[in-house]
């Protein structure tokens, strides 16, 4: 399997700027006192990390994870996981949703041609709050995604990836997505999946 491509935010360095190669990002942190660096997953959030600077980056982070945060010390298991993957990042892209308990598949989408992983994981979570919203069901949902639950809850996935006829597609979903949330409300709890504590998220396509 190929590498994912990342992306490297220097916000301080011989010369700050977004890099797409380790070598030529490690050059402008060697020797820097006081470097400030930090790897990202695609270019759209390393863009955002860069416009805000290092501190209201760090902010950000902060105050998304304090809004998306359980109270719980374990998972809990009565809800829905979501999760995307991505070959390549854009790149063919596809996302599922699973209960968390027993890892049932409940929808799995995809794959598209050229997509991002926060795109993946914005429509995840949009489509299954309109699932259990048909269903009735208030169950809380997880994702690993800080980019996007943070979109969901402002209503606008905020991508960069180019429409085109390649991601047509992947766009009339964006769109039914967006009027979705501007059409509904919802009660389920939008949480934060802790990976760190509790490992991979239980909808994860287990392709790293």
């Amino acid at each position: 399997m190929a590498r994912q491509q990342k992306y490297y935010v220097v916000w301080k360095g011989h010369h700050p700027g977004i890099y797409s190669d380790w070598k030529e990002c490690e050059l402008q942190i060697q020797g820097f006192e006081g470097a400030q660096y930090k790897s990202f997953p695609d270019r759209e959030s390393a863009i955002e990390a860069y416009r805000l600077g290092v501190s209201g980056f760090y902010k950000s982070i902060a105050k998304s994870a304090s809004n998306f945060t359980s109270s719980s010390k374990e998972p809990i298991l009565t809800s829905l996981c979501v999760d995307a993957a991505c070959s390549g990042n854009p790149g063919a892209m596809e996302y599922r949703g699973v209960m968390t308990a027993n890892k049932q598949e409940i929808f799995r989408i995809g794959p598209f041609p050229l997509g991002t992983n926060n795109i993946g994981e914005f429509l995840a979570i949009v489509h299954g709050l309109a699932l259990l919203k048909k269903q009735g069901s208030d169950i809380p949902i997880y994702s690993d995604s800080i980019n996007a639950l943070g979109w969901v809850k402002k209503k606008a996935a905020r991508t960069k990836l180019p429409r085109n006829e390649k991601t047509e597609q992947l766009f009339q979903l964006i769109d039914r997505a967006q009027a979705w949330l501007k059409n509904n409300t919802y009660s389920n709890p939008l949480l934060k999946w802790e990976t760190e504590r509790w490992g991979e998220i239980p909808a994860d396509f287990g392709r790293k």
